[in-house]
């Protein structure tokens, strides 16, 4: 019974291999006489080193043929999006180190490329092709070109190519690619300082790369200014203080600040605390420094405007019984914010152009991306970019603290409109007297 299991299985198994041999001769052959080399794409991100889809770019494709095999023509395949429409193409094919007479004629057609070749390419020759302007598919992602190629007669599958990782194409992107081809952006370009300062296309690549980091700096002026002005209304509160000690702890905390550089105060903070080993996170310590620092100069101007109040605002206060806290608390703070919001304005507008000297420490603000994308350009365009996210919040602020300090000039000479109920009334009160 054993004896005839084992004859059973055994002639299973020679059937087995007999139909797989017979299987794998009636299938089209899978192996491949064609070996893809390499595939690689140029950049074609303005300011950048990545592959964008649907912008033109340039594919270099390489294989070699195997032994035993020709290559009549082949045809290389992109996936769908990607686009051989108005590309150029450049063959040639190698023997060895010699360039072979064999000539070729490419033909796009859509995603596809046509290659004939005048002769078959025996084994041995390697084949490149340059296809120039062509595009992959703008959605981005791993692209593979794949394809097929004509040996003997037969039609043979291609080996598909290493991936080629391409960037999504963005509304940016389409923007530059439309100024590459304009006239006047070329003749600008031309110009060695426009070209350097100005160029049209890496200033809109750059209002969009820089935008993070223009965020960036908005949340470390607007985080940190609330406690600059609490700590900055506490050491005025202190410098006016009756008490000696008080008075002696602010004027030494505010003439260190305002007489040390900003600079000086971030490498001290960001330096100093890792080597006593705390260790806080880049974007909270430079809240930290700022709010430090422009706490001084609040200081300063909250005490001025506290002792421009005229002392008989103190007088009357005290003649209607009101402790010192509650004149200082109802009177005299709240004229005083009033008179110092023009400066305070002013300073919140300095605290902002100076986070940029956080990027000397890594704050990946928006001088760092700045320089970190004229270092990959070459151009100073990203700078004079940055600059103009400057003064997209300075101009505003600089025309209301204009704006503030005109009507407060004349609310203090008894100027501005009248009510018009109170205007009318004048009005008629002087025809009656006429």
């Amino acid at each position: 019974m054993d004896k005839t299991n084992k004859r059973m299985g055994l002639r299973s198994l020679v059937a087995a291999f007999v139909l797989a041999i017979a299987f794998m001769c009636v299938l089209p052959g899978t192996a491949f006489g064609l070996t893809t080399g390499s595939t690689t794409a140029k950049p074609n991100e303005d300011g950048g080193t990545g592959v964008i889809g649907g912008l033109p770019t340039r594919l270099t494709w390489e294989a070699t043929v195997d032994e035993g095999d020709s290559v009549q023509s082949l045809e290389l395949v992109l996936p769908e999006g990607g686009s051989f429409d108005g590309s150029t193409t450049k063959i040639t094919a190698l023997k060895g180190l010699d360039r072979s007479k064999i000539e070729g004629e490419a033909s796009p057609q859509g995603n596809k490329l046509n290659v004939k070749f005048s002769e078959p390419l025996n084994a041995g020759h390697l084949i490149r092709l340059e296809v120039t302007d062509m595009r992959f598919p703008p959605q981005g992602g791993s692209v593979v070109v794949g394809g097929t190629y004509v040996s003997g007669g037969e039609t043979k599958q291609l080996q598909d190519a290493p991936p080629i990782e391409t960037i999504a194409n963005t509304f940016a992107q389409t923007i530059v690619s439309w100024l590459d081809h304009q006239p006047w952006v070329q003749a600008w370009n031309s110009n060695q300082f426009l070209g350097m300062f100005f160029k049209p296309q890496l200033i809109v690549t750059s209002l969009f790369a820089l935008l993070p980091g223009w965020f960036v700096c908005l949340g470390i002026v607007i985080a940190s200014y609330p406690f600059a002005v609490v700590l900055g209304l506490i050491f005025a509160l202190m410098k006016v203080s009756r008490f000696k000690l008080l008075r002696a702890i602010a004027i030494v905390y505010i003439n260190v600040l305002r007489g040390t550089p900003l600079f000086l105060q971030i490498y001290i903070v960001f330096f100093g605390l890792p080597m006593m080993n705390i260790n806080i996170d880049n974007y909270i310590l430079g809240i930290i420094v700022m709010a430090i620092n422009s706490s001084a100069y609040l200081a300063e101007i909250f005490r001025a405007g506290i002792e421009s109040i005229p002392a008989g605002q103190y007088e009357a206060a005290s003649s209607l019984g009101m402790g010192h806290l509650q004149t200082m608390v109802n009177i005299i703070l709240p004229q005083t914010i009033r008179r110092v919001i023009p400066t305070v304005t002013s300073d919140f507008i300095t605290a902002f152009k100076d986070t940029s000297l956080l990027s000397s420490v890594g704050v990946m603000e928006l001088m760092m991306f700045s320089k970190n994308l004229t270092s990959i350009t070459g151009n100073m365009t990203p700078y004079v970019t940055a600059g103009i996210f400057y003064l997209i919040v300075t101009l505003p602020l600089i025309k209301v603290v204009t704006v503030i300090e005109k009507r407060m000039a004349r609310s203090e000479r008894g100027g501005g409109k009248r009510p018009k109920a109170k205007a009318d009334a004048v009005k008629e009160e002087v025809a009656d007297a006429i």
